[in-house]
């Protein structure tokens, strides 16, 4: 009984923690103009209220920016030097599940008992010492601040920094001198912010070089190349472009992060590490000259883990013999250039599949060995059919336009046709951080975003057949089963008032038609995508 007690004790704990660091949110909505730039200079004051002034100047940072796989290529370089041999601390964004999972201490997200020991550490100081002129920090401010303090009291040899959002204004700006800097793919995304031109987005993205501080990117656009050259000119910064990484570099293995797009956050990754060696005096001394990739590199490079990016979970929860008769493919994609890689991520994996290729199952998710849930995937294979399912949601100030189009077209070009389409609201929402506990289906739910989601897909799929565009509002019905489940369904899709709802009806399907095997590619926003693991994995 006592151990329960503080058990319960423990997990009213992290929640009232949960709700401190939920009312740090003062937007609604990430995508609030007023998030440019607001009062930048307060961070400063911050990094001394907590006396982190000192520990960030000798941290030996590599700061990180970028519109696609700024995340990927962070967790490369943190795995790389980890299998170096160095104390590593990762802080990356969003979270999909805990909030912790922002913060990895040698590839491991921080523990409970430290984080709440570091989290009111900082958050009490700051509540103590800020007044009306140096109110608190925000939502993700304070989430830098505390990534600082967590590195600096852990003694971390590298610390990696995943950019939020931009650059410029970024909370973790405040670093003044990283070892090196890197720029992932720029493309066009949260554009109500960082501008409507990739010269503008690469202006703010840049905005984190630092004098003399040697940078890397990746082949750009050339308008946002020009941009990039032209601000490291100013700087002094060397500038390099860091080349997609060389398949057979690896000894016959592959990366662990999925998708052809992943060799180049990879030879972004690998540029990082190789000058964060150097200039700390931990010069490699054979990946020039022989050709090859130091063995640290390759293990570093296929033993990365990130969740929601190209991540495939086998749902356990059907009353089924085989587990793999539905089947999750997770990718948080969310910009039309990141679309269009998921869909050839997930075209070649359902190619690969029904042709007897590892799906890279999570072993974790299993109580068997990996290779006998590959072999039992492939006993079961050929017995079945097989039915493309998209899951979907967005944020309103994405254009389904250009999102879904990107999607269907790079499925299409490799054979692959969904089934079925089902746009949900997603669970977590902007202003509060998400807790262990799932909160209860809101009746009220506005769907008219998913109805508007819903009405693009028809119009592309009834395009797609040569059809006219048509009214879906007249073109679908709304129906009810037994449970009172509302779904609203068209031709190709469904609204569904809620994600459990949609986990429910996949269930059923699988249950129902045991001879289909359903594979869903879950889509559109990491928040959806965290929402889908906390069901699927609960």
């Amino acid at each position: 009984m006592a151990q329960g007690g503080s058990m319960e004790s423990a997990a009213a704990r992290y929640e009232s923690t949960l709700d401190a660091l939920s009312s740090l949110i003062t937007k609604r909505s990430r995508a609030d103009k007023s998030n440019k730039g607001d009062r930048f200079d307060l961070l400063f004051d911050y990094l001394k209220i907590l006396e982190l002034e000192e520990a960030i100047s000798e941290m030996k940072i590599i700061h990180v920016a970028g519109t696609k796989g700024k995340g990927s290529t962070c967790t490369f370089a943190e795995s790389i030097l980890r299998n170096c041999g160095f104390r590593t601390g990762l802080f990356t964004s969003p979270h999909l599940i805990d909030v912790r999972e922002r913060f990895r201490l040698d590839g491991v997200e921080i523990c409970e008992e430290k984080f709440l020991e570091y989290f009111w550490w900082c958050y009490d100081r700051l509540k103590e010492k800020t007044n009306e002129d140096v109110p608190m920090p925000t939502y993700f401010r304070f989430l830098a601040l505390l990534a600082f303090k967590i590195f600096a009291a852990e003694q971390v040899d590298v610390a990696i920094l995943e950019v939020g959002l931009g650059g410029k204004f970024d909370a973790t700006n405040v670093v003044q001198t990283p070892i090196v800097c890197g720029i992932s793919s720029l493309g066009y995304d949260h554009m109500e912010i960082l501008g409507n031109t990739l010269g503008e987005i690469a202006g703010e993205k840049a905005g984190i070089f630092k004098q003399g501080i040697p940078a890397f990117t990746v082949a750009q656009p050339d308008e946002a190349m020009h941009v990039l050259e032209e601000k490291a000119s100013k700087l002094n910064v060397q500038l390099q472009v860091a080349h997609p990484l060389d398949a057979s570099l690896l000894n016959g293995l592959k990366l662990s992060l999925k998708g052809e797009h992943q060799y180049l956050n990879a030879g972004l990754a690998v540029a990082l590490c190789s000058t964060w060696l150097q200039r700390t005096g931990h010069p490699i001394t054979n990946s020039n000259q022989t050709g090859s990739l130091p063995e640290q590199f390759i293990k570093g490079l296929t033993t990365a883990s990130l969740q929601g990016r190209a991540q495939i979970v086998c749902d356990q929860f059907t009353d089924i013999e085989s587990p793999g008769d539905l089947v999750f493919y997770l990718d948080g994609a969310h910009s039309p250039e990141s679309m269009e890689a998921c869909g050839r991520w997930f075209s070649l994996c359902i190619k690969e599949g029904n042709q007897q290729a590892n799906l890279n199952y999570q072993t974790q998710d299993y109580t068997e060995s990996s290779s006998e849930v590959a072999q039992q995937q492939t006993d079961e294979r050929y017995k079945k059919d097989t039915a493309q399912i998209l899951l979907f949601n967005c944020m309103s100030v994405r254009d389904p336009q250009l999102l879904l189009p990107h999607l269907m077209r790079a499925c299409a070009s490799h054979g692959v046709c969904f089934k079925k389409a089902l746009f949900v609201p997603n669970i977590s929402v902007y202003h509060k951080v998400g807790s262990h506990t799932l909160p209860t289906t809101d009746p009220q739910v506005d769907l008219s975003w998913q109805f508007t989601l819903q009405r693009v897909w028809e119009n592309l799929m009834l395009g797609d057949k040569g059809g006219e565009a048509i009214n879906t509002d007249q073109a679908c019905e709304e129906v009810k089963d037994d449970t009172g489940m509302s779904v609203r369904s068209c031709n190709n899709s469904s609204v569904f008032s809620s994600l459990p709802l949609a986990i429910k009806w996949l269930r059923d399907a699988a249950q129902k038609d045991q001879f289909v095997r359903f594979q869903v590619l879950v889509t559109g926003s990491l928040h959806l995508v965290g929402d889908v693991l906390r069901l699927i994995k609960k």
